[in-house]
C-alpha cells in the first residue's frame, strides 16, 4: 500500500475519532446503541436488498448477462470501498474482476463497469441538485449555510463539467482511455483496442445507458430512506426529506474525497456538520455513521472472504482464456 494511502487513513481515523469526542462519547454511542440487535439487524436486510437494484442498473448495460454476476459483482466493489484500505478505484476494479470470476468475460467485465459508474456518477449529480434545493429550503437563512450552498452548487457545476467530459472521453479519446486504463487495469486490458470495442458495444445502446441511469437514480434515494430508517430506529424524529438532503451531500463530500481511504474521517465530519443544519443534533449524526461503518464491516467482511477464497481457487486452476491471471 503507498504511503500517502496510509497517512490519509490515519488523518480520517484521527479526524473521527476527535469529533466522536468532541460532541460526546457516551452520547453517541448511547445513540448507536439505541438500535439493538434487531434493528441492526434491518439495516443489514435493507443493505442487502438495495444490492439488486445497484446490480440491475449495471446488468442492464449488458444484455444477456445473468443477474448473480452484477450482484456479486456490485456487492464485492461495494465491500473493496468501505472495508479495505483503498480509495474508491480500487474498489471498481476488484469489482470488475468479481465479475470476470463469474463468468463475464474480461473486457466486458471492465468496460461495463466504467460505464456504470458514469451512470451513477450523473444519477448522483441529479441527487446532489436535489439535496441543495432542499438545504437551501429547509435549513437557516445565515452566512455559513449560503456560502455552504454556494460551495456545494460550484462543486455540483464542476463534477458535471468533469461528468461529461469523462463521457465524452469513452466515447471520443481512444488514447485518453489508454492512457487510464494502463493506470487502473490488469497488463491483458490496458490497451485501447481491447477496452475501446467493448465500451462502443455498450454505447450503441443508449437507452440501456438511460435506463442504468435512472435505476441509480433510484438506488440513491433508496439509500436515502435506509439512513433515514437508521435516524428512526435511535429515535431520531426526522423526516425524509432532511434526511435526502443530509445523505446526498455526505455522498457528495465522500466523492470529493474519493482519494481517502474508506472516506474516513470524511463521512463522519459531514454528517457532524450537516446533520444540525436540518433539525438532527449532531450526536445523532455522529451515531448514524457509525452504524453504517458498522453495518458496511458485517456484511463487507464475509463477502471479501468468500472472493478471496474464490480468487485464490482460480489462481491455482488452468487458466481460462476469457479470466485474468
Amino acid at each position: 500500500m503507498k504511503l500517502r494511502f496510509i497517512l490519509l487513513a490515519l488523518l480520517g481515523l484521527g479526524l473521527a475519532v476527535y469529533l466522536v469526542f468532541y460532541v460526546g462519547f457516551a452520547a453517541v454511542f448511547s445513540a448507536a446503541l439505541e438500535v439493538g440487535w434487531g434493528g441492526f439487524a434491518i439495516l443489514i436486510a435493507y443493505a442487502l436488498a438495495l444490492f439488486v437494484v445497484l446490480a440491475g442498473s449495471w446488468q442492464v448495460l449488458v444484455p444477456g448477462a445473468g443477474i448473480t454476476i452484477f450482484l456479486w459483482g456490485r456487492m464485492v466493489r461495494d465491500s473493496a470501498a468501505e472495508v479495505l484500505p483503498f480509495s474508491q478505484v480500487g474498489g471498481f476494479v476488484i469489482g470488475a474482476r468479481a465479475a470476470n470470476l463469474k463468468g463475464l468475460p474480461a473486457p466486458m467485465a471492465f468496460a461495463s463497469t466504467i460505464v456504470d459508474v458514469t451512470t451513477e456518477m450523473m444519477a448522483q449529480i441529479v441527487y446532489v441538485a436535489l439535496g441543495i434545493a432542499l438545504l437551501a429550503e429547509r435549513a437557516p437563512q445565515n452566512s455559513f449555510t449560503a456560502t455552504l450552498t454556494a460551495t456545494l452548487t460550484i462543486g455540483l457545476a464542476a463534477a458535471t463539467i468533469i461528468g461529461i467530459a469523462f463521457l465524452f472521453v469513452q466515447r471520443r479519446g481512444s488514447w485518453i482511455t489508454a492512457k487510464f486504463a494502463s493506470h487502473i487495469l490488469p497488463t491483458k486490458l490496458a490497451h485501447a483496442a481491447t477496452l475501446t470495442t467493448a465500451l462502443d458495444a455498450i454505447y450503441r445502446s443508449p437507452v440501456r445507458v438511460g435506463v442504468s441511469l435512472v435505476l441509480h437514480l433510484v438506488g440513491w434515494i433508496a439509500s436515502a430512506i435506509g439512513t433515514w430508517i437508521a435516524f428512526r430506529l435511535i429515535g431520531a424524529d426526522v423526516d425524509l426529506a432532511a434526511v435526502v438532503a443530509i445523505e446526498s451531500l455526505v455522498y457528495a463530500m465522500r466523492s470529493a474525497a474519493f482519494i481517502v481511504p474508506n472516506a474516513l474521517g470524511v463521512q463522519e465530519g459531514a454528517y457532524a456538520m450537516l446533520a444540525p443544519l436540518l433539525g438532527v443534533g449532531p450526536e445523532l449524526g455522529l451515531a448514524v455513521s457509525l452504524l453504517k461503518r458498522a453495518r458496511d464491516i458485517a456484511i463487507g467482511v464475509p463477502i471479501l472472504l468468500l472472493w478471496q477464497a474464490m480468487e485464490g481457487k482460480r489462481a491455482l486452476a488452468p487458466k481460462a482464456g476469457g479470466e485474468l491471471s
